[in-house]
């Protein structure tokens, strides 16, 4: 390990502004930073500690939604009795993160700003676009099992990793921050990651000297929560394919949906048109089969992943049956 300064951020605004200068890093729970640390993908001079800042509350929103601190740790989110009563998926997709040691240390923050787990981002002798810009992608000719078949580029393949961000995705979050002149913002989530296009290194909208301050989420939707997660095993494993579902039936119709997915692309991906084909039509296999058409227009496989297309419109199609099963 490289050596680094460590300071502790006194305020939120305090903490942007030293985020600013180069080299420096944020560091919360450290479940992901400090990962990248010991294989010398991140090298930072200086670290910005601003786990000690209160930030790590969860409060009720005069609208009946809900405001979480990016300090929030993912196992108190999870059990949180709000979240568990009003925004299941959201619940559940957390469980289904990492192991219970990870969720104790990570922050609802890190988890939106976690990395890709790309082999060969992991891998500082292999080429990757992400990490050293210009140097080429292994991935797409190499071993690229769990990497994306939707919104990926000739320059990156890979995939985003958070569970948690996915079913954010499904409850329109915004994420609430801050920069080192005390401006505040809120980004809708559906804007927060971005596609890699041609700067894979480009992860999110937030600008230098920006940070997360809190997730808010609105009112819940109404209908029945689902989240799936597929993966290699039943564990500490990242998804191959997640689906977040928020699905309202009466009748024998849907009256409202929301589908957000994980594994598949390079950030939590939803698909209008998809929620269109399914709001107002039956609930039956034709239905469904449409809808997964509509989310899988234009995906295109690898090689190594082609597996994950149909296995993205099974995955889909139980969740349905499931979410709309009366």
């Amino acid at each position: 390990m490289k050596a680094f300064s460590y300071e502790r951020a006194s305020s939120p605004a305090r903490a942007a502004a030293l985020s600013a200068r180069p080299g420096a890093r944020i560091i919360a729970g450290g479940t992901n930073l400090l990962d990248l640390m010991k294989l010398q993908i991140e090298t930072p001079t200086h670290l910005v500690d601003i786990g000690r800042l209160p930030l790590d509350r969860i409060e009720d929103t005069p609208e009946g939604g809900l405001r979480i601190g990016a300090l929030v740790r993912n196992s108190d989110l999870a059990a949180d009795p709000r979240v568990r009563r009003r925004y299941g998926v959201l619940s559940r997709a957390l469980l289904a993160g990492a192991s219970a040691q990870l969720r104790n240390k990570a922050t609802t923050g890190g988890n939106l700003l976690q990395r890709t787990r790309c082999y060969y981002f992991y891998d500082i002798t292999k080429p990757c676009n992400k990490r050293m810009p210009g140097s080429g992608c292994a991935a797409l000719e190499g071993f690229n099992r769990i990497h994306a078949v939707l919104g990926a580029s000739d320059q990156c393949i890979a995939t985003h990793p958070s569970d948690m961000a996915v079913a954010m995705r499904a409850l329109d979050a915004g994420v609430e921050t801050v920069d080192a002149e005390g401006r505040t913002r809120v980004i809708p989530i559906a804007a927060f990651h971005l596609l890699p296009g041609k700067t894979p290194q480009i992860e999110t909208a937030l600008t230098a000297g920006e940070i997360v301050t809190a997730v808010t989420l609105p009112p819940p939707p109404p209908g029945v929560q689902i989240y799936r997660k597929v993966r290699d095993r039943a564990s500490y494993a990242f998804a191959l394919v997640s689906v977040a579902a928020v699905v309202e039936t009466v009748d024998g119709r849907v009256r409202s949906a929301r589908l957000a997915f994980g594994g598949l692309a390079h950030k939590p991906w939803r698909v209008p048109l998809a929620e269109a084909t399914l709001t107002g039509a039956p609930a039956n296999a034709d239905t469904f089969d449409a809808v997964a058409t509509a989310v899988l227009g234009g995906a295109r496989g690898h090689g190594g992943n082609d597996f994950k297309i149909p296995l993205a419109r099974r995955t889909l199609r139980a969740v349905l049956e499931d979410a709309t099963r009366t």
